[in-house]
């Protein structure tokens, strides 16, 4: 069926308006003037600057610290939980999965406000791991969903094989069980590191003094003062996180 030539056009002018102010904002990262609005010529020195400011260097090493941990953490439970759902029968199993959905769903500045109560609780002092705990909490959620996904779509008989020729329990779970879900956990833990490499808002509240992430050191340089060295930083954020959701997205649908 050949789609219609207005549908085309009005479709590609939707991801114009869409995309449009993300193309300014890299066009301009590369704008020679120290303001945004004035176009002076093409350089690279911008992103050359960005290597002479400690505090962009410390946000990036502490989000790469977090961001890391936290996708560690959340694509091992993540993977056990859904194990535990897709394999087993128990009582409130509905329950229980349904609410893997609540921090997905849930308004994030619900979660940091939620999140800084309970660590005012404890009396534990917010810094770089309140913030990996706080990311945790959010990204077990998308590690869940996506190894379910593909735990739905395994082939059963080839654990039973292995168990019929001889392999103990957990012979078949790493030789069988873990190769054939490897690509919806790496898909799940590349979603994980994405949004917990861009978190803002459950980080704001979790954050303490020094700990400040990537994001939050963007938003204070905006608070400050407008350059291009902002639209260098958040161009490369945009390009990293977008090749990490395309390989997330590429893994899945190959599988």
């Amino acid at each position: 069926m050949r789609i219609p030539r207005w549908l085309v056009v009005f479709s590609g002018l939707v991801y114009l308006f869409l995309h449009l102010p993300i193309l300014v904002l890299v066009l301009f990262s590369f704008n020679d003037s120290k303001f945004s609005v004035e176009w002076r010529g093409f350089t690279i020195r911008w992103y050359q600057r960005l290597l002479e400011r400690p505090d962009i260097l410390r946000g990036l090493r502490i989000s790469l610290i977090v961001g890391i941990t936290a996708t560690v953490i959340s694509a091992l439970l993540g993977t056990l939980i859904a194990l535990a759902l897709g394999r087993h029968r128990f009582r409130g199993r509905r329950a229980f999965e349904g609410f893997l959905y609540i921090p997905i769903v849930t308004p994030e500045i619900v979660v940091g406000i939620s999140l800084l109560i309970l660590f005012a609780l404890l009396n534990v002092s917010l810094g770089v791991t309140t913030i990996t705990i706080a990311h945790v909490a959010f990204c077990i959620s998308f590690v869940v969903v996506v190894v379910l996904a593909r735990l739905e779509g395994m082939d059963q008989h080839l654990e039973e094989a292995a168990l019929i020729l001889g392999a103990d329990e957990i012979t078949t779970f790493w030789k069988v069980t873990v190769p054939q879900l490897w690509p919806g956990i790496l898909a799940g833990a590349l979603l994980a590191f994405t949004m917990s490499f861009d978190d803002f808002v459950i980080t704001s509240f979790v954050s303490g003094s020094g700990s400040s992430t990537l994001p939050i050191v963007v938003y204070g340089m905006v608070r400050k003062n407008v350059e291009p060295s902002i639209n260098a930083i958040s161009t490369i954020i945009l390009i990293g996180t977008s090749v990490l959701i395309y390989l997330a997205d590429r893994l899945l649908r190959e599988r």
